[in-house]
């Protein structure tokens, strides 16, 4: 058991003051001439302008300069950074997938801009363009350590354009700097920008990062100094108003889904550091549908969220505890409930506020309040919804972060036990990074409140690693204690400790077409504590990885588990189904290959077959995904999972499929049309969404969408409808 003492412990351990040498800087100088953005950069003010340059490889080698150069100019005036980068080219045989914004930069010719406008290597703002002039913007959280904290839901007006030449090309940009949040006052910035040339097959970066470390890591940069201290940044309130018309039916329940929505998001700017975010009869209709899962577990799917509304500075808020176990606030929680059937519906939202980012240099701050509507026909009270957070920098990229949660109803329903009138959860996070990002980890301890909880109640957790060019290690383990409870967060499953510590090793071939392999064992075990601690799961992963120079990737991994049931189970899922019986455990080994083919060819393709014993039975997998890109027009891509488990009678047996063929169209750079299919007998659901995207002006679009959902079996309709949605956003 892991106690609170130990936690503040690990406060005081050395190696959190482990620093980087000094770092390359340039001056960004101010002007009050006028600059036009027209991807040219013959405008006098360029002259005077420094430049970040001398960018290094970080593929297919980190210990050599780019062979392709960038050279990055940045100027400022009172309001706007401006930005003019020439990056040189071997061609112009670019790799654009997509005219579309927001593209993923793997696989395409791009350049990506972070800046850590606090200097606290944890929070960066990251711009990108293509060749092209297409646009993306993302923020960046937790140090960049990973996927997670990397939000390109995130959406500022700025303006950018591109100019193709002979062995080079030219993007120049200006960034509102409103688009930022800064201390008034500041003299410098942390920067750092990589770059993805396709033609060469390189990868390079302003700041040497070695592989062994994510490109986009915040450990990793250098500084630009203004030439003159930064004044207050004015940024206007912003009113987003949207009407949303919907005619459809729900044929399953023979309901009429046609409505008529209207409401507005206001974005308010308070200070230099934080932002306060209003919504009011919010719409959170999907424009873009989820993608299906095969669940072949236990346990409940965690999705990503997709509201606009949850999106800015959400690791304040989303980060704590354990993703894989217990998550105390999980944002998609709020707007959903379940019926009497125990299925899951929309549960409407009056209002709400969220006011989050930095007081100062050291404190963030992030305050969530929302009001659901009741539902007293399914038995669904309002809920009033509330998370407050506030993280303490330490060290040089550190924090301590402090969390409270309540979700509360405050009006008497006959149906509510009071039990479930309340609910709250008080934690502590310790977030470890050192300078150089060679030690990572998370040490927290959560403790829930509702009417007559247990006194299992707390929920806690360590996960220390230790990431360097030939090993790696951690040593990760955490608790969910019976009673623990968090109806706003993610709980996968109570009642455990958990160890899952983890070994890698990692080799760098000078000679050959592997570029680096390696090799990882990650044995896992899970106690069940008012079983008298049995073992109820273990789980030894030995795997071994490798990625070519030429990018292709290829891995084997190996399986060996033990399952205890301590209730009946149908891995198949099948209705009515007869389940594997509780109180019985189950040994089963397996083996899986991977391959993945070079993105940058115009066509790719992915496989993944796995095969091995599966419970009392077998079971035979199959994933992969092929692309196929028709630049910068068109995209196709075909993605499929198909399971066939094997049970011994009278236990289920069955195939079960997922496909799903999309196809996006990028007629230019306003107006985009994609359309999804996807099959799931699992969910016996076949479905399709067909969305036409206009963006009219910056951040304000019109959306017409058509989704049609059929059961698999009988191919009768489930649902349908069709979505006009209009959404402006209007500075004052």
């Amino acid at each position: 058991m892991f106690h609170f003492r130990f936690v503040l412990s690990t406060l005081l351990f050395p190696f959190l003051f482990f620093a980087q040498t000094s770092p390359k800087q340039f001056t960004v100088k101010y002007t009050e001439e006028p600059l036009m953005i027209d991807g040219i950069l013959d405008d006098p003010a360029w002259r005077i302008a420094e430049s970040a340059h001398g960018f290094q490889q970080y593929f297919p080698s980190d210990s050599v300069p780019a062979l392709q150069q960038t050279d990055i100019k940045m100027l400022y005036n009172a309001t706007t950074l401006f930005i003019g980068i020439k990056l040189d080219t071997e061609g112009d045989n670019y790799v654009i997938p997509s005219l579309e914004r927001d593209y993923r930069a793997g696989g395409n010719d791009n350049i990506s801009l972070l800046f850590d406008t606090f200097n606290d290597g944890t929070n960066a703002f990251l711009f990108g363009m293509n060749p092209y002039g297409v646009r993306r913007e993302a923020l960046i959280s937790n140090g960049g350590a990973g996927p997670s904290g990397f939000i390109t839901s995130w959406d500022v007006k700025w303006q950018g354009e591109t100019k193709l030449y002979d062995g080079y090309y030219v993007c120049e940009i200006a960034i509102p700097l409103t688009s930022f949040k800064f201390k008034q006052g500041e003299t410098k910035w942390r920067f750092n920008s990589y770059r993805f040339d396709m033609q060469t097959n390189e990868q390079s970066t302003w700041i040497e990062i070695p592989q062994n470390q994510l490109i986009y890591s915040l450990a990793f940069m250098g500084d630009m100094v203004f030439e003159k201290p930064l004044g207050r940044s004015r940024t206007p309130m912003a009113i987003i108003p949207y009407t949303n018309g919907i005619a459809g039916k729900d044929y399953e329940n023979n309901e009429d889904m046609s409505k008529l929505n209207f409401g507005a998001d206001a974005k308010v700017s308070i200070g230099n550091g934080m932002n306060l975010d209003i919504t009011v009869n919010p719409d959170f209709s999907n424009v873009e549908v989820d993608n299906f899962v095969t669940n072949l577990t236990r346990f409940e799917v965690s999705l990503p969220e997709r509201r606009q509304f949850f999106i800015d500075n959400s690791d304040l808020f989303g980060s704590f505890g354990n993703n894989r176990d217990a998550n105390p606030f999980f944002s998609r929680r709020i707007g959903i409930a379940e019926n009497l059937d125990e299925e899951t519906i929309e549960n409407g939202i009056v209002a709400g506020i969220r006011l989050s980012g930095k007081i100062n240099e050291n404190w963030r701050l992030g305050l969530l309040n929302i009001q659901t509507e009741e539902d007293e026909e399914n038995h669904i009270p309002s809920n009033n919804n509330t998370v407050f957070a506030l993280q303490k920098k330490l060290f040089s990229r550190s924090n301590l972060s402090f969390l409270f949660v309540n979700r509360q109803t405050f009006k008497e329903y006959d149906f509510l036990e009071e039990m479930d009138r309340y609910n709250r959860v008080i934690g502590l996070d310790y977030n470890l990074a050192s300078a150089d990002n060679t030690w990572t980890g998370k040490f927290y301890y959560h403790k829930a409140f509702a009417h007559e909880l247990g006194h299992r109640d707390g929920s806690g957790g360590v996960d220390l690693r230790y990431n360097s060019r030939f090993l790696n290690f951690g040593l990760r383990g955490n608790f969910v204690g019976e009673d623990f409870r968090s109806d706003l967060g993610y709980i996968r499953r109570d009642d455990i400790v958990a160890a899952r510590p983890y070994i890698e090793l990692n080799f760098w071939p000078k000679k050959g077409k592997l570029n680096s392999h390696g090799f990882r064992f990650e044995p896992n075990a899970i106690w069940k504590p008012t079983m008298n601690y049995q073992n109820t799961d273990y789980f030894i992963f030995t795997g071994w990885q490798a990625q070519f120079k030429t990018q292709e990737e290829l891995s084997a991994r190996l399986f060996n588990r033990f399952t205890y049931l301590t209730d009946p189970f149908d891995p198949t899922g099948t209705d009515g189904g007869v389940e594997l019986p509780e109180n019985q455990g189950y040994y089963y080994t397996s083996y899986e290959v991977e391959f993945q083919s070079d993105r940058r060819k115009v066509f790719s393709y992915s496989l993944e077959p796995g095969y091995g014993d599966f419970y009392n039975g077998t079971r035979f997998s199959f994933e992969g995904d092929m692309s196929l890109r028709i630049q910068p027009t068109v995209f196709l891509s075909l993605g499929m999972n198909y399971n066939s488990i094997q049970l011994p009678e009278p236990y289920e047996s069955a195939d079960l499929w997922l496909v799903s063929p999309r196809i996006n169209i990028t007629f230019n750079k306003s107006v985009f049309w994609s359309t999804l299919v996807q099959y799931s007998n699992q969910l016996d659901n076949l479905g399709f969404n067909s969305r036409l995207q206009w963006r009219f002006a910056p951040l304000s679009d019109l959306f017409l969408v058509y989704n049609d959902n059929y059961f698999v079996n009988t191919i009768m309709p489930r649902s349908r409808s069709i979505n006009l949605k209009f959404t402006y956003w209007l500075n004052i």
